[in-house]
């Protein structure tokens, strides 16, 4: 029996990287996934594709910034399977851009997606849990909403926001047995990272080499089950060493 047998698992950014490589190994230890993506084209394509192993899936679009959207996928969730279990709470964005030429509007954009989104989906997947006597929600936060880096502001303070966001609901939901916990994931290879920088960012990692979407996946399935029962409030490095320099 898997890990996850029997479990429903709301993924968003679930059509590529991280979070495809987590819906696999989710299907693979016996949970219903939903996958949350803006991508349609990549998201049916997945979709199908779990389901040609025998996985069951089910593609939502959605844009996480949208109360509308979000509760449309609990909605199709919970129609679909009956219940939430686990919210791998995935999706983001990122760009290096120089703070002093930086626009407001980008700025708002990106703390929008990887801040505020991740509060959205959080909030709507605890109103679920809360009905069905709890549950595992693990946000995607990063290295760098523990270290500074040049050029990502933004990004940086957004994922130390979602650090934080993740110990405040830890704490809130604790005596309600949900659990919520967050991945800092480092340089992963992924579509994300562009070809030609690949070389510098594995350089730059004490490991010196890039971090594998399957490796974050291992231990998002360990934040998610109960393998992890005693952990709330609590988050897992994944950085080839980067933040022990």
């Amino acid at each position: 029996m898997g890990k996850l047998q029997n479990k429903v698992a709301v993924i968003t950014g679930g059509a590529s990287g991280i979070g495809a490589a987590t819906a696999q190994l989710f299907v693979s230890e016996g949970a219903k996934v939903v996958l949350v993506d803006l991508n349609e084209e990549k998201g049916k394509a997945f979709e199908a594709e779990l389901k040609a192993l025998n996985g069951e899936a089910l593609f939502v679009k959605a844009n996480i910034t949208n109360e509308d959207d979000v509760a449309n996928v609990f909605k199709q969730t919970v129609e679909a399977f009956g219940r939430v279990d686990v919210v791998f709470n995935n999706a983001g964005i990122g760009r290096v851009h120089s703070s002093h030429d930086l626009e407001y509007s980008e700025w708002r954009n990106t703390v929008n997606v990887d801040l505020d989104g991740v509060f959205l989906v959080a909030r709507e997947a605890i109103r679920e849990m809360l009905k069905t006597g709890g549950g595992t929600i693990v946000n995607t936060a990063s290295m760098f909403g523990l270290v500074g880096s040049s050029g990502s502001a933004a990004y940086n303070a957004a994922k130390g926001g979602v650090i934080n966001l993740t110990r405040s609901l830890a704490v809130e939901y604790a005596e309600r047995n949900i659990r919520v916990n967050a991945l800092c994931p480092g340089f992963i290879d992924t579509p994300i990272i562009p070809e030609e920088s690949k070389q510098a960012l594995s350089e730059a990692t004490p490991m010196k080499r890039l971090g594998k979407a399957e490796e974050m996946a291992t231990a998002v399935l360990f934040m998610a089950c109960d393998d992890s029962s005693f952990m709330t409030g609590n988050y897992l490095v994944l950085d080839g060493g980067y933040t022990s320099r």
